[in-house]
């Protein structure tokens, strides 16, 4: 199976998109972290901008490994997933082969039949 190379348009998309992405978590984990800190309203301005700090940077790591995870995860099934179609490429063609073999030989085995019964 033949991998197409990627033109420089897809790359910048697939970069613009990853780029979007981050951007989405980040905001997402950044209201997340000041709903957190609005109920704790027992913290100080310094206080709640380091536990928003600490909230980001937590949680933007644990996602980094979600992803990397992930990523490793579907190159393991992309390789097993390649390497069985070949297999099943392998076993379909040495079973055409057989049977083609098959059909050519009952084919002559007829011709030779219908040649000695017609003499």
């Amino acid at each position: 199976m033949r991998k197409e190379p990627k033109d420089d348009r897809s790359e910048l998309a697939d970069t613009i998109e990853g780029y979007l992405l981050v951007r989405t978590h980040q905001d997402q984990a950044r209201r997340e972290a000041e709903d957190l800190c609005a109920r704790l309203p027992w913290l100080t301005g310094a206080q709640a901008e380091d536990v928003t700090r600490h909230y980001l940077h937590q949680r933007v790591d644990l996602t980094r490994r979600l992803l990397q995870d992930t990523v490793e995860r579907a190159g393991r099934l992309r390789q097993e997933y390649e390497e069985r179609y070949a297999d099943l490429r392998r076993s379909l063609l040495r079973r055409h082969a057989v049977c083609a073999t098959a059909l050519v030989a009952c084919t002559s085995g007829i011709g030779v039949l219908a040649l000695l019964f017609s003499r």
